[in-house]
């Protein structure tokens, strides 16, 4: 899988939830805060302000803006953010196997959302990259996004058999079309892992690690995947994703040996190797620099999530 899967599959994003909503007249929304989880959002039809908890600025979404809301804060949407809002749970409680919730008798208004969790305790190494509001609202991501979208809404409302696991696929795939257009729109404007993979060079390198993490990478090998010489495509690696190669190529073989410890039976005399270690001496002594911990101290659950220095690997200015 290329890098984006792989940390999705690693994540494990849960849809919690996928909804539609329709309201007429003016109205506000609040949600509250979505416990660390991602929520995305696509305006049908009609428009609407969203405001989120630590933003500077409202924003104003007309038809055909998604977005996407990674940093968990509280929320609200609103034909007018001077209303008193609503609470969320009074409309949308009753939703639980999805449908479409309406407000004042609906007409006006329409919009499709699902709320995403992260399983394991590794979510920062994909929300840290992502600012607390992402919008699409250029007519090319609209476009890609519109299929889906208008998919999901007629999937809410008609209510078929088997509409439950079409939902549920159609919310993966606008999370993942999303955070690719996302990535394309910050090509070259950021630093980290995620806008690495715009760069086609870095992006081969990266994807060389992730295919196989068990191969003894050097920097000259890496380099020649790129097409670099060693010394340039170790300060391009620096500057775009924040961290050296091997150090990458180090702490991705930790998160994926601490979802094994987490997710499996396996020993470490089978981690090890399958992760390009000779020993278990060689992979316990890069676990604990890493981890912060020992593998098996990590097993028994005696860590912390601030155990792992994410920074170092999933860097962002």
């Amino acid at each position: 899988m290329d890098p984006l899967s792989n940390v999705l599959s690693l994540l494990k994003p849960r849809n919690h939830l996928s909804a539609g909503f329709e309201a007429g007249g003016a109205w506000a929304i609040q949600f509250p805060d979505q416990r660390g989880g991602i929520k995305c959002g696509a305006v049908v039809s009609g428009e609407c302000w969203l405001s989120v908890e630590g933003s500077a600025e409202p924003v104003r979404l007309p038809a055909g803006d998604c977005f996407l809301l990674p940093s968990g804060r509280p929320f609200r949407l609103a034909t007018d953010l001077g209303l008193m809002p609503v609470a969320a749970s009074t409309i949308f409680s009753p939703l639980r196997k999805g449908g479409i919730a309406t407000l004042n008798g609906g007409g006006d208004f329409s919009l499709v959302s699902s709320r995403f969790g992260l399983s394991g305790n590794h979510a920062d190494i994909l929300l840290r990259m992502l600012p607390p509001i992402v919008l699409l609202r250029d007519e090319a991501s609209q476009a890609a996004l519109r299929w889906s979208v208008e998919r999901m809404m007629q999937e809410l409302r008609e209510q078929q058999p088997g509409g439950y696991l079409v939902v549920q696929h159609l919310a993966h795939m606008i999370l993942v079309q999303a955070l690719r257009l996302h990535l394309a729109e910050q090509s070259g404007n950021g630093v980290g892992w995620l806008f690495a993979l715009a760069d086609r060079q870095m992006s081969v390198a990266m994807n060389a690690m992730h295919d196989d993490p068990a191969r003894r990478w050097t920097l000259q090998t890496l380099a020649a995947r790129a097409g670099m010489s060693r010394s340039t495509f170790a300060q391009k690696f620096k500057e775009t994703v924040g961290t050296s190669p091997m150090e990458y190529l180090a702490h991705w073989r930790m998160l994926l040996a601490s979802d094994r410890l987490e997710n499996s039976r396996d020993p470490i005399s089978v981690i090890a190797p399958a992760l390009g270690y000779e020993s278990e001496a060689a992979f316990s002594t890069a676990f604990k620099r890493v981890m912060g911990c020992s593998p098996r101290q990590y097993s028994r659950g005696q860590h912390a999530v601030s155990a792992l220095d994410e920074e170092t690997l999933f860097a962002t200015d």
